[in-house]
């Protein structure tokens, strides 16, 4: 017997559930790429894309997933035999950084734990250990959607600045741009990169950067260049140079129809939705804990990300399958060095108190079903959270 009827909902982060509002923008005839309906698409969203990054600084949009946009930002600033030095606090910058050492860079990794967030003190004196300054970039991730960390990025470039280090600081906000705050030039970053498939709402497939001055300049020097990502070839005259070639209309469309409602929700409104359904998740999970099975994979409560929550637990596969094909919601699976030893439950983009209530019932009723040892009343405690924080 199953109790769902539908549609599934997607409980995991990215892609992520998308409105129909955006959906619905999509399903219509695309436009002359040289019409001036086009040139305006494009550059309302590249203006549109400096409000999300915060950011006076360029920005590009390519036809690429995070992974393509990792690219993106190593190919344009970095030269052959050049090293960077890769912060590690999951998956995916070390991914990033895997990526640069197949382009020919030289990788040091700052080893991090999959239970914490880095540590700023020990990027400050990883720095200050190279006095021949050979490092030229520093990569960071500011949510780890595999370890679900959250990375103080204000705080690590302030680490950079104390070092003394003319390392260029580069942040990927795939799982936290649009979820929550993202200050570039405040926080002294000079290439940062997201893609469109999480906070942004909108399918899988464009990926953006933001590049400040100093990175622009390092640019002109670099050999990594590439035709597709090179940014010179980008800031042409032309329209078409900003999609080297054709543009992926439709994908705008939704892009545009998503950065719409956003703003209208305003971004602070949409920074503490975040926060609020984050730590419902919390509260529920913490008191689920109490049976001695499940448990935070991030140990600290501070470095905790409001995006996504990775759970730990033996064997989540019978609770993934009985979520899924009993009720319609599919969480995320462990990745990395947490495959067959966490789930995940993404509260980013598109997702309201309904969503999330919904999905924490449904795991409490998966974890009873199951006889699966946990504290009793987690969906109570969100719920009790929730009633309390959110006024009339």
């Amino acid at each position: 017997m199953v109790v769902r009827a539908g549609r599934e909902f997607l409980a995991i982060p990215g892609p992520t559930t998308m409105p129909d509002d955006v959906l619905r923008a999509m399903h219509r005839a695309p436009l002359d790429i040289y019409s001036d309906a086009m040139v305006k698409l494009t550059y309302g969203l590249l203006d549109d894309l400096r409000t999300v990054f915060a950011t006076k600084g360029k920005t590009y949009i390519y036809i690429a997933n995070g992974h393509g946009t990792w690219e993106a930002t190593l190919t344009n600033i970095l030269s052959r035999g050049d090293k960077i030095l890769v912060l590690e606090s999951g998956r995916f910058a070390v991914g990033w950084g895997n990526a640069a050492r197949l382009m020919g860079v030289e990788v040091q990794s700052l080893k991090g734990d999959w239970n914490r967030a880095i540590r700023p003190a020990e990027v400050e004196a990883a720095l200050r250990q190279d006095t021949e300054h050979k490092i030229k970039a520093v990569l960071a991730v500011q949510i780890d959607t595999a370890s679900g960390a959250y990375n103080d990025i204000e705080a690590i470039s302030k680490a950079i600045k104390a070092a003394g280090h003319p390392a260029l600081f580069m942040v990927d906000a795939v799982a936290s741009l649009g979820c929550m705050p993202f200050e570039m030039d405040a926080w002294g970053i000079d290439v940062a990169m997201s893609a469109s498939q999480k906070g942004l709402m909108t399918p899988p497939g464009l990926g953006f950067v933001a590049a400040s001055d100093r990175a622009r300049e390092v640019h002109k020097s670099a050999n990594l260049r590439t035709p597709y990502f090179d940014w010179t070839e980008r800031d042409g005259n032309e329209h078409y140079q900003k999609h080297s070639g054709t543009a992926p209309v439709h994908l705008m469309f939704a892009q545009r129809q998503a950065l719409d409602m956003i703003f209208d929700e305003k971004l602070e409104n949409v920074f503490l939705r975040h926060r609020l359904l984050a730590e419902a998740v919390r509260r529920a999970v913490a008191v689920w804990s109490e049976g001695g099975v499940l448990s935070f994979n991030i140990t600290e409560a501070r470095e905790r990300a409001d995006t996504v929550t990775t759970i730990k637990m033996a064997n989540p596969a019978p609770l993934l399958a009985y979520c899924r094909e009993k009720c319609g919601v599919i969480l995320g699976v462990g990745i990395g060095d947490l495959h067959g030893k966490a789930f995940r439950i993404a509260h980013m983009g598109h997702v309201n108190a309904p969503m999330i209530l919904g999905t924490l019932s449904v795991v409490e009723m998966g974890l009873q079903a199951l006889g699966i040892p946990h504290g009793k009343g987690g969906v109570t405690a969100a719920i009790n959270y929730l009633g309390e924080s959110v006024k009339p």
